[in-house]
């Protein structure tokens, strides 16, 4: 009998000890849910919705450059996830051109009302910009973006690009899990979000009610969804390109709207609007080129953070180490003390973008950092002063990382009658505190958090890739890298690896998702770390990673997408 149970303990110790072996052998050394990445040569895209993905193939199969997929994809994405995006919002885009052998930054973000001032603010005793406000509306820069990308990398016309999400938006799709649930949210907590009274009542969102609750409240998985009011604003564009938007009668919808609203948009407003092409800017962190779009985003905490992080040998103290999260948020409170206080639009701010990015600087950054202890931090220098995400890449060798959004859930919940969009509130990134660098002014572009991400690797096309999630995205852009360059995943275990989200002020708390050790948050907390168990707050990561050969490709469990290739 002893004999027996010997055996069976050596068994048994011998099962666990294989399981053990096999789940750190596929997860580099890490032990957590993952699946595989997806590998394909002649071309992918990585969304957050499975349509959107195949619509982007179908667009690459026909002839489309990356730029025409991902415009069709991001189009069907304001039909099929309304909250997070659509023609009512901004963009930003970082495309590698094969052809050029480098890469474009497209910032298409709109301004503010020429005739709104600070004056009305201090006249109607107004102290912040509410997010429900005709005031936080700006000029929606999606559609011209489209078209900017369009005539610099597009291969095929805007009917063909557009066809598949009129036709979708006509017909109707299923309601996905994760959207129904950002719109039970709102159901649940719509007043509270959005400071609204506690009279407020969902008929007095006029045509937003009517177009997203039209049985009295929100579709719910699975149910049918459809629009028809967007499928004719997409024929609009279609045919009557970027003047139908800008200059004609859809633009004159959202004007008369806001104008009615006590807003004061206007037809020169959308008249004036452009897109910016933009340098990248990038940092080196160990071996690899890491690209943002300039200012007035905050990509370049991105890089702050990786400069400040360089110091540190995290692959020698391992995914999921106290020395790992601790100093991940000790350079994420660095980087954000600077972004609060000197990141905003360069056309009314001089900004100093070189002296933040230099190496100098982040050593001097990361020398204020104790290894035992959490601490609070101020901004390093002198001085005056919701989403979604996409990329594609085709058989030639190039690729688009782009992100898309309404700012907030539907933005500012304002649906112009006939259009079948609500129109974002990127106006609550102001602040009207005079002196600052965000401090509101007409025509100016307002602080923004959305960022695509790009990455080289010896002057040649690495990884494209994105995070939603506000203030979460500079955060997880970092924690991807450190995942696939210091701990050695690849990018579909790093989109699926628990993920740290710290916030607020001081010395602030640490948000930890499922599957970091006991031993850690023990550690952590001795430190001074206020860790907190978080949920639902983590972002959504979609990434393409080029070998010189195939693509592969990411995209993260937390969301209903996936990647596709062929």
């Amino acid at each position: 009998m002893r004999r027996f149970i010997s055996i069976l303990v050596f068994l048994l110790i011998s099962l666990l000890f294989a399981k053990e072996t096999f789940a750190q052998d596929r997860l580099s050394g890490e032990i957590f849910s993952t699946r595989s990445q997806v590998i394909a040569k002649n071309g992918m895209a990585a969304t957050n919705h499975p349509l959107a993905g195949q619509i982007a193939l179908d667009i690459l199969k026909q002839g489309g450059s990356v730029v025409d997929a991902a415009i069709a994809a991001n189009a069907f994405l304001g039909f099929a996830d309304p909250a997070m995006n659509g023609p009512g919002g901004d963009l930003f885009a970082i495309v590698w051109s094969a052809d050029d052998e480098k890469l474009f930054g497209l910032n298409a973000s709109g301004k503010s009302a020429m005739g709104l001032t600070m004056d009305y603010f201090r006249e109607q005793g107004i102290s912040r910009i509410t997010a429900a406000s005709p005031h936080a509306v700006t000029v929606p820069g999606v559609v011209d973006g489209w078209f900017e990308l369009h005539e610099k990398f597009g291969n095929i016309g805007f009917d063909a690009i557009l066809e598949p999400t009129i036709r979708y938006a006509r017909e109707g799709i299923a309601v996905h899990p994760e959207i129904a649930d950002l719109m039970d949210f709102l159901e649940r907590d719509l007043i509270h979000a959005y400071s609204l009274p506690d009279d407020f009542a969902w008929e007095d969102l006029g045509e937003f009610s009517r177009l997203y609750r039209a049985e009295g409240r929100f579709p719910k998985t699975g149910e049918l969804f459809k629009n028809p009011d967007l499928a004719d604003t997409y024929e609009k564009i279609a045919s009557g390109g970027r003047d139908a938007f800008y200059r004609g009668e859809i633009g004159e919808a959202i004007v008369q709207h806001i104008q009615n609203l006590g807003g004061f948009l206007s037809m020169d407003d959308l008249a004036a609007h452009s897109s910016q092409w933009v340098d990248p800017i990038s940092v080196n962190y160990r071996g690899v080129d890491v690209w943002q779009i300039p200012p007035s985003t905050q990509g370049i905490s991105v890089l702050q953070m990786l400069n400040i992080l360089e110091g540190f040998d995290l692959g020698e103290y391992g995914f999921g180490s106290p020395e790992h999260i601790h100093y991940f948020t000790e350079a994420k409170k660095l980087a954000y003390a600077d972004l609060a206080a000197y990141v905003g639009d360069p056309d009314f701010n001089e900004l100093p973008v070189d002296e933040m990015l230099s190496k100098e600087y982040a050593a001097e950054r990361r020398g204020l950092i104790r290894s035992d202890r959490v601490q609070a931090y101020g901004p390093g220098l002198e001085m005056d002063n919701h989403t979604i995400y996409l990329t594609v890449a085709d058989g030639d060798g190039n690729m688009i990382s782009l992100i898309q959004s309404n700012s907030w859930l539907f933005g500012s919940l304002i649906v112009p009658p006939g259009l079948g969009f609500p129109l974002q509130n990127r106006g609550t990134g102001f602040t009207l505190q005079d002196g600052h660098v965000n401090t509101y002014a007409p025509g100016k572009r307002p602080f923004h958090t959305i960022i695509p991400a790009f990455v080289t690797k010896d002057g040649e096309p690495y990884i494209s890739f994105g995070l939603t999630g506000g203030d979460m995205q500079p955060q997880g852009h970092v924690q991807i890298i450190m995942n696939m360059i210091d701990f050695g995943m690849n990018i579909q275990e790093a989109s699926d690896a628990p993920r740290i989200r710290h916030s607020g002020g001081g010395t602030g708390s640490t948000e930890l998702e499922s599957g970091f050790s006991y031993e850690t948050v023990r550690q952590l907390m001795i430190m001074g770390h206020d860790v907190k168990y978080g949920f639902e707050r983590f972002g959504g990561f979609q990434g393409i990673l080029f070998d010189g050969t195939f693509y592969h490709g990411g995209t993260d469990s937390r969301k209903d997408g996936q990647a596709v290739g062929f």
